[in-house]
């Protein structure tokens, strides 16, 4: 099993897709925070199929972390990320320093506005967030110059917001988007579910649960008020559980749409861990 080029430098990069990009071969872009899970690895068989060169990066972007965020503790396992990306074959694998992606500094330069859609749900309750990943991606899309970047549903805002960058900034890549990867019970993988003690998670899956029940209320035709109403009731009496939000919106973010597909979306914090969650769903139709 060959390892995939490490590279750490703007140079080294440019220099390895040099190597390995032929004429005409696409790049499939695959970036992470590294700690990379099961998640991560559809996202990279994602793009193996899309493309014949895949780049992954891996980069705990200071930027998209507010002050008292867990930045600092955030899990870095570098020699066991180049084991999954090479098992998985990528051909580059991007490990910048800071300093690298943002030569003026984490906090100075010029930065992505997100827009409305930016200051909403997990914007509401982490307002800098979303500035600071359309900010990251953009620069790993000028670096790499992707044909396709693949991103997680389970960042359901996230990927939205990507591709909102793509399409108003005129940018050369198609977003993709891939289903969340569940645990056996139902808790969707994340990095941060490391960072769970064994009581929290047992817990955790209650949001997967909370899901189901606004799903099965729609099966009798109900609106987004019934749908949300389920699912806050599941997750209201679950111990040690703080819930932030449940929400329906269309497939775009957007209000909830009478009737058709939509989207649920709840968050809520176990300790000092926070969790997302998300499902689509039909509106305003009996289901046989």
């Amino acid at each position: 099993m060959s390892r995939p080029l490490l590279v750490r430098t703007r140079d080294e990069l440019d220099a390895g897709l040099r190597t390995h990009v032929a004429t005409r071969a696409r790049i499939a872009l695959v970036p992470t925070m590294g700690a990379l899970h099961a998640g991560h690895v559809a996202l990279l068989r994602r793009a193996r199929r899309e493309a014949q060169v895949v780049v992954a990066s891996v980069f705990v972007n200071p930027a998209q972390f507010a002050p008292g965020e867990d930045f600092a503790s955030y899990p870095r396992s570098l020699e066991a990320d180049m084991d999954v990306l090479a098992h998985e074959r990528a051909d580059v694998v991007f490990v910048p320093e800071v300093d690298t992606v943002y030569p003026e500094g984490a906090d100075a330069g010029v930065s992505v506005h997100p827009g409305d859609l930016g200051a909403v749900l997990e914007g509401a309750a982490r307002p800098t967030h979303f500035r600071g990943v359309l900010t990251v991606v953009a620069k790993l899309f000028g670096l790499v110059r992707p044909d396709v970047a693949v991103f997680g549903e389970k960042d359901y805002q996230q990927l939205v917001l990507v591709r909102r960058l793509a399409r108003d900034l005129c940018l050369p890549v198609r977003v993709l988007g891939e289903p969340t990867v569940r645990e056996p019970d139902g808790l969707a993988v994340s990095s941060r579910n490391a960072n769970l003690g064994d009581e929290q998670r047992r817990t955790a899956p209650a949001l997967a649960r909370a899901l189901a029940a606004g799903i099965e209320a729609t099966h009798g035709g109900a609106a987004a008020a019934e749908a949300t109403k389920a699912a806050e009731a599941f997750l209201a009496p679950v111990a040690g559980l703080d819930t932030d939000y449940v929400a329906i919106t269309d497939p775009e973010l957007g209000p909830a749409p009478a009737s058709g597909p939509a989207r649920l979306l709840l968050a809520a914090r176990l300790g000092g861990t926070r969790l997302i969650d998300n499902a689509e769903l039909v509106l305003g139709t009996e289901h046989g």
